[in-house]
């Protein structure tokens, strides 16, 4: 199955906006918010979300700047999978993807636990993914953006 079609067609999925490089901006200040909250909280549970908001708010606002809207998290994700692979490699979109997947389990279950494994690598890599987001950001450049929207776009309607 195509998950970008099928987060196209889903009500708060993927859909084309006017590219806007304010509201990334805003995005990255929740970003560090959240990694402030990060390190001064003690619970483990809302270290866990922190951390995983951080990753979150970091990917969402380089897809504010280049005018995609999504509101599910798993879409997000799968669009920089498909559309941002300059940007990122595997393993970092499978880390965000590890991510999601433990803030849901520490969130929403009492009887999951995350692995301390996943746990310290949310911590210690939560700052340098914000970095990196920052630094895409900067890089991003009218033609690439109107390069990975129409990519996106002819994605979405091949397959309809």
């Amino acid at each position: 199955m195509n998950k970008i079609l099928w987060c196209s067609k889903k009500k708060g999925g993927l859909s084309l906006i006017e590219p806007n490089s304010d509201l990334a901006h805003a995005y990255i200040k929740k970003a560090e918010e959240s990694l402030e909250s990060m390190r001064i909280n003690v619970v483990k549970d809302w270290k866990i979300s922190t951390a995983y908001y951080t990753l979150y708010f970091s990917l969402y606002s380089i897809l504010t700047k280049i005018g995609v809207k999504c509101e599910i998290h798993s879409c997000t994700i799968e669009f920089a999978k498909r559309f941002l692979k300059d940007y990122f490699n595997k393993e970092e979109l499978d880390f965000t993807e590890d991510s999601l997947k433990a803030r849901i389990d520490s969130q929403y279950y009492v009887d999951r636990t995350v692995p301390d494994e996943q746990y310290n690598k949310m911590i210690a890599k939560a700052p340098e993914f914000l970095i990196k987001c920052k630094s895409i950001l900067i890089k991003l450049n009218e033609k690439k953006i109107n390069q990975i929207r129409s990519e996106f776009q002819k994605e979405v309607n091949k397959r309809r």
